[in-house]
């Protein structure tokens, strides 16, 4: 009797365990819940390579969730026009948006540092401050006053310094010229003496085409070819001295962004590290031929003269030093960059600039 007791005592017991399993399991289960977000690109489908950063970052998260997180890529103006996307995030229209923060350095000249300033860092440069020097966490607190969390979604490298219809020999060069230019620059151009133009992507070509504009910035041979810029300004100058890199950003909602499990934030991370490694890559690949095929097709690269660098950089500095006198948060940012240039380049004109240059001599020797 006292064994069947016991038996009944240790089926009871055994019966409550799972009965406790079964209580834990919906808990468990809600570290993977589904959800369907959206993610509006401020570029069109034609550029793969910077559009496809933002389906990179969704393939990724479908993966490491296994299906639960799902995110629908939108190209401009299907849900909202790609210059709006900041403020779809911001007033919950959508959950994130694939965009280049100096493209809303309107409402605060902070919003441009970390997508490029002028002559301010380099690719490895913005990488070592964003993931390593605190540049995420830094950003972060200010943009959390426009309701968003934002993280590196992809870079182009040092641009090309656009297509001109004219060209630009001296800094008196520039003044009159009306310039399609994204960010901080177009303060700079301004202060040259040109008129700079802030325009989507897409509508570049037509604006040079009908002679709206006289020249136009867009990113490097790839995508510049892409858009067929070549047709209708031939003089391709370089180096783009307002980008040494341009950083891409997913910004996401605040609110919905506090409303994720931890690991479905950590996925966010890890997809948006991805797609930021993914895109530098690619351009590193597709640069060099559609360079070559644009030089061939009657495109004319011509380096800026050291003059109109210097130019350049002076008015740079004279517009950053404005803006640092009249606004904290920008030259908290700013001054946080400035110490990783200054040391970085200490570093790698030692070892990067000297192996570079010796390969490229080779190159020209037809060794390479």
């Amino acid at each position: 009797m006292k064994k069947q007791v016991s038996r009944r005592k240790f089926l009871a017991a055994a019966a409550a365990g799972t009965a406790g399993a079964g209580i834990a399991a919906p808990a468990i289960a809600q570290t993977k819940p589904t959800i369907d977000w959206r993610v509006v690109s401020s570029f069109p489908k034609s550029l793969d390579t910077i559009f496809g950063a933002s389906e990179t970052f969704a393939k990724a998260l479908m993966e490491m969730s296994d299906g639960n997180f799902r995110v629908r890529v939108f190209a401009p103006t299907e849900l909202v026009p790609g210059l709006s996307a900041a403020d779809a995030v911001t007033n919950g229209s959508v959950e994130i948006a694939h965009t280049a923060s100096y493209y809303y350095w309107g409402k605060d000249p902070t919003f441009a540092i970390p997508t490029a300033v002028p002559f301010g860092l380099n690719y490895r440069m913005q990488n070592a401050w964003m993931y390593q020097g605190g540049g995420i966490d830094l950003m972060n607190e200010f943009y959390a006053r426009y309701k968003i969390v934002a993280f590196p979604g992809g870079n182009t490298g040092t641009q090309m310094g656009g297509w001109y219809r004219r060209e630009i020999n001296k800094p008196e060069d520039w003044r009159g010229l009306k310039m399609r230019i994204g960010g901080l620059a177009g303060a700079v151009i301004a202060r040259l003496g040109g008129v700079p133009q802030q325009i989507a992507g897409g509508d570049i070509y037509p604006s040079l085409e009908k002679g709206t504009i006289d020249a136009a910035e867009w990113v490097g041979p790839y995508d510049d070819e892409k858009l067929g810029f070549s047709k209708v300004a031939k003089y391709y100058y370089y180096p783009g001295w307002w980008e040494g890199q341009a950083m891409l950003h997913f910004f996401i909602n605040l609110d919905k962004w506090n409303e994720l499990p931890k690991n479905y934030q950590a996925m966010i991370r890890a997809a948006s590290s991805i797609a930021n490694m993914s895109m530098m890559t690619r351009y590193d690949l597709q640069n060099p031929a559609a360079l070559r095929r644009l030089a061939i097709g009657g495109a004319e690269p011509r380096p800026f003269s050291e003059a109109v660098l210097d130019a350049c950089f002076k008015a740079s500095n004279e517009v950053f030093a404005e803006i640092c006198a009249k606004n904290a948060d920008f030259k908290k940012v700013y001054d946080a960059t400035l110490a990783i240039r200054g040391e970085d380049y200490l570093w790698f004109q030692l070892a990067e600039h000297t192996y570079d240059t010796y390969m490229m001599i080779q190159q020209r020797k037809g060794l390479v």
